[in-house]
Formats: C-alpha cells, structure tokens, sequence
C-alpha cells in the first residue's frame, strides 16, 4: 500500500467572549464565543460531508448513480455522566428513488469507507438510518 496525502486541513482556535475559528484557506471562519455548542456543529458538518462522499463512492461501486435530493444529517450529542463527557451521533441519510435494501447496502458501505465513521468506530455511540 502506498500512503499519499491527499489533504491537510489547518484551522487556529481563540477562546473567550471573542473567540473563534478560521481555517488557514479561508474557507472557513466563524465566531464562537464561549460556550458554545459549535463543536458539535463543526464536527456533525465535517462528518457529515465526508459521509455523502462515501455514500457517493458506495455507489458508484455498484454502478448506482445518486438522486439529485440525497442527503446526509448528523446530530451529534454531548452528553455528560458524573462528570465525564462523551459524545453519541446519529447519521441520517435520505436516498430518494433507491430501493430500501441497496439504500442501506449503500449506507453501511459508506461507513465502512468514511475516515470520520472510521476514526469514531468504537468510540462513541453511532446509529445510522435511512430516512
């Protein structure tokens, strides 16, 4: 296997009433003032975009070209218990004009591809469904 980079996300932080994220390309750069549940924003965008990536790659595997309204939703949840935080996400995908069962062929196979779906397996609870 030959490892090549494909991209490097870089973003700075600042904490505080003003603080604040942006990320080296300016793509992105928003006000988070604390606290904040932007975390878990950022984190359910980020997952979720890489996710409707690798339900398009599943897919196109099988020689399935997506509908125009497919979509992914991620809800991610910080929960804390005596006094220990964690997290739970819910990944929500719709697949209009898919029959159900290659849908959620699909939707599985997309989690195994998915580096965020991959770096949470075990981690934190994840349940996906097909809407």
């Amino acid at each position: 296997m030959t490892e090549k980079l494909l991209y490097t996300g870089k973003t700075h932080n600042t904490g505080g009433r003003n603080g604040g994220t942006r990320s080296s390309d300016g793509q992105l750069d928003l006000r988070l003032s604390q606290p904040h549940p932007a975390a878990e924003n950022l984190f359910g965008a980020a997952w979720s975009a890489c996710y409707i990536g690798a339900v398009e790659l599943a897919a196109s595997q099988r020689n399935i070209k997506l509908p125009a309204g497919a979509a992914v939703d991620a809800e991610i949840d910080l929960n804390a218990d005596d006094g220990s935080y964690f997290l739970r996400a819910r990944l929500n995908v719709s697949l209009p004009g898919i029959e159900r069962g290659l849908a959620e062929e699909i939707i599985e196979a997309a989690h195994s591809i998915c580096p965020y779906s991959k770096a949470t397996r075990g981690n934190i609870d994840v349940a996906t469904s097909l809407l």
